[in-house]
């Protein structure tokens, strides 16, 4: 079953990213439903390879890959939603093949983490760094599109992508709502941790909590730099991207170097 709805997975978001790849290019246009019913057949699929690489019969599995996975596959629920309502259709050009790349590794790359029943407590501190986590990688491919189509418009180039993308104010709109939420998953992450984690400054996990606080310190700086005085652009980008590399290393460094590079 799992190999059966990864591959699934993989189809369909393969295809939704081909078709909005071509559609960003100028290439095509009338195909903004069929990307829509790739992505949600691809999503559908990929939950139901989430559930059998997290759940087995010693508890949850909370291994790199397998959360990996989960973070791919909210990533993906948020921009599907966000279509709705946004013009953000050109975030399916990275979120869909980071996706399949995650959950083609959950499926066939063996998991070195350790399955354990989580209390009710811990669950939730788990939940909300996921979901923060999930937020900032949006943020993150937001502020790259914003990257190049800032670039893009400093050398006249209208055409392509950057005809695609929303005007570079709502751009950079959507880039501070998904900070706003972010950050304030993240606040909320921390302080359950504190609440109900043992000793978040233990040996195996104080890189997690220091790297967490310095990127909860830059996502706060850039709002109040936002508000007081008045941050966008190249500033949002290099703050945005250097929060998200140290949540990276937070998240999957610990993970990284304990699962695989510890164990072998």
């Amino acid at each position: 079953m799992l190999i059966s709805t990864t591959f699934a997975t993989s189809f369909f978001y393969a295809i939704a990213s081909w078709l909005q790849w071509q559609r960003a290019k100028g290439k095509t246009s009338d195909v903004r439903i069929k990307v829509l019913v790739f992505a949600i057949l691809g999503f559908l699929a990929h939950g139901v390879s989430v559930y059998f690489t997290l759940h087995h019969a010693q508890g949850i599995d909370l291994g790199l890959f397998s959360v990996g996975s989960l973070i791919a596959w909210l990533v993906t629920a948020l921009v599907i939603g966000s279509s709705f309502r946004q013009r953000v259709d050109n975030l399916f050009i990275g979120v869909l093949p980071m996706a399949m790349l995650a959950t083609l590794c959950a499926a066939f790359i063996p998991s070195s983490g350790v399955h354990r029943p989580y209390e009710g407590g811990l669950i939730v501190h788990i939940l909300l760094s996921i979901l923060a986590y999930s937020i900032f990688t949006l943020a993150v491919l937001q502020a790259l599109l914003l990257s190049r189509q800032q670039l893009a418009l400093k050398q006249h180039h209208t055409r392509g992508l950057v005809a695609s993308l929303p005007p570079l104010q709502v751009m950079e709109r959507l880039l501070f709502e998904m900070i706003w939420v972010g950050t304030i998953l993240l606040s909320a992450a921390l302080l359950s941790g504190f609440l109900f984690v043992d000793n978040l400054f233990a040996q195996h996990l104080v890189h997690k909590t220091l790297l967490s606080i310095g990127a909860w310190i830059i996502f706060t700086g850039l709002l109040i730099g936002r508000a007081t005085l008045g941050w966008r652009g190249n500033t949002a980008i290099r703050w945005t991207i250097g929060g998200f590399i140290l949540l990276m290393l937070g998240f999957f460094g610990s993970k990284l170097v304990l699962e695989l590079i510890l164990t072998n």
